[in-house]
């Protein structure tokens, strides 16, 4: 079921639906605390690669590479830092259920453009201090566990738990 057409009955037992969502956004806001802070790592290590000295023996090809990472992580700040100011022109103007279901598409493509920089960023790590080979595969591999820990394993537990949902009722009939 989609984030956006939640049912109320998933309000906690006594919640409204305006303290739902002041809930759901506590928990954006948490999860942008952690996003952005790796995201600032990540940024910062780049930004501090082109003052090395080695950077300047980097081919065409790793100038390409590290330009789309420093593009990305832009990208990815201001899509962080989006769901905070949006919260900002709405504050006070009862619009915190709409300021929670974009955050969260917000916060979605977000998540998404992190997972292109770690991989890009173990692709460039790899590629500058081994070969171009160890940084596909390190990129491959940085890509095979961003998929499994963050999509499989979440939908794995979505399909268990609507499996356990769907057993539990059928033992109530």
């Amino acid at each position: 079921m989609s984030e956006d057409a939640r049912p109320d009955s998933l309000n906690r037992p006594g919640e409204s639906d305006a303290q739902r969502y002041d809930r759901n956004w506590q928990d954006i806001l948490q999860e942008l605390r952690v996003t952005q802070t790796g995201n600032q790592i990540l940024t910062g290590f780049l930004l501090a690669l082109a003052f090395q000295q080695r950077f300047t023996q980097l081919p065409t090809l790793g100038i390409v590479v590290y330009l789309i990472l420093v593009g990305l992580a832009c990208a990815s700040t201001l899509l962080a830092l989006a769901p905070v100011s949006l919260h900002r022109w709405l504050f006070q103007h009862h619009a915190k259920k709409e300021a929670v279901l974009i955050s969260n598409r917000i916060l979605r493509v977000t998540l998404f453009a992190v997972a292109l920089l770690i991989v890009g960023v173990a692709l460039f790590l790899f590629y500058f201090v081994i070969s171009l080979t160890a940084g596909i595969v390190a990129a491959a591999v940085a890509a095979v566990v961003i998929i499994g820990l963050w999509v499989v394993l979440p939908l794995d537990v979505l399909r268990r738990e609507a499996q356990e949902t769907r057993e539990s009722r059928g033992q109530t009939r």
